[in-house]
């Protein structure tokens, strides 16, 4: 009775729900910096990630399948466990987005399936080993943002010592450009892959698939759905990030875009899910402190930081309360 079709139809429609307020919540990843610093107005910014957004999308699927086959076994999952996780990560990025606060939709929707399944199957539904290696690159990468933001702004402070400053701005008002772009890809490329994998769990549950395979029409969908999102915008979450944080120009915002595409990019080619919000926000403090440590407003990252650390266990009792709450109703 569990795994109905109009079931499955709603997990699509959540998780096309779910993606398209990722983008909007997460458009901030993408252009905070380079809104903050004037390089791009808002509106082209918005513009420009929303299309690099869905390219980064269409560009693999890796992730996906991590987040889909890697947590935990699908043998066990129901449609009602992904509706769960769904809506525990949806009202998740509303409250955060509500308060302007940069949290993770990537540590949401995951922690959220963990809770739900467990809620369906106990815990030995649960893949050890993905979680381990989901929770391992969820802690290590901002502090991997942290130091590349600093060590990379520190090399071009030594490169530029002796240039004039206004060779250094008009240089990097066009090089901002580009590492805001290569930034909206990443997001696109890292974030909407959740989703992918999210649907087509739902797909082998139902049909019962031997194999983990994500449709194209799957990634079409996530692809449109997070480039919908993003041209909405996030505009609470990018005055945190842009403006709140850390006073950024064009060379500082560029070194914070550029580690933190690396860092994404890398992880998104060997299909680890991270969190684009971490790290985006662990490499504008990075490249901060190479100023001087006061230069980052530590209050404002230590609220983020403690919405961080929230996430994962307000998620996953959040989905595993809606979960328990849907197998008594259904």
């Amino acid at each position: 009775m569990h795994d109905t079709f109009f079931l499955l139809v709603s997990v699509i429609v959540l998780a096309t729900i779910f993606d398209f307020i990722n983008g909007f919540h997460d458009t901030a990843n993408a252009i905070a910096t380079s809104v903050s610093t004037r390089v791009l107005s808002p509106k082209v910014a918005v513009s420009m990630a929303t299309i690099l957004n869905m390219v980064g999308a269409l560009s693999g699927t890796a992730v996906a399948k991590m987040v889909g086959a890697g947590l935990v076994e699908a043998s066990y999952v129901t449609q009602i466990t992904v509706v769960s996780a769904l809506l525990s990560a949806i009202i998740w990025d509303l409250i955060t987005w509500y308060f302007g606060l940069p949290t993770s939709s990537s540590h949401a929707i995951l922690s959220s399936i963990v809770g739900a399944a467990i809620a369906t199957a106990g815990t030995k539904v649960i893949i050890q080993k993905g979680v381990y290696k989901v929770l391992i690159g969820l802690v290590v990468s901002p502090l991997v943002g942290l130091m590349l933001g600093f060590f990379l702004m520190l090399f071009l402070i030594w490169v530029f010592k002796r240039s004039a400053p206004s060779l250094v701005t008009n240089l990097f008002n066009r090089l901002q450009i580009v590492s805001a772009a290569y930034m909206a890809f990443s997001h696109g490329n890292n974030d909407a892959q959740k989703t992918m994998g999210i649907i087509t769990m739902a797909l082998v549950s139902y049909y019962k698939l031997p194999d983990f395979h994500v449709p194209y029409w799957v990634i079409i969908l996530c692809a449109i759905a997070m480039a919908f999102g993003t041209a909405v915008g996030g505009w609470r979450i990018i005055k945190t990030l842009g403006v709140r944080l850390v006073h950024l120009r064009p060379i500082h915002g560029f070194a914070a875009e550029a580690s933190a595409a690396t860092v994404i990019e890398i992880a998104s080619r060997i299909g680890l899910p991270l969190s684009t919000t971490h790290i985006i926000s662990s490499t504008i403090m990075g490249v901060g402190a190479s100023k001087r440590l006061s230069a980052v407003r530590w209050g404002v990252g230590g609220n983020i930081i403690i919405a961080w650390i929230l996430t994962l266990p307000a998620c996953a009792l959040l989905a595993w309360a809606i979960c328990k709450l849907a197998h008594l109703l259904v």
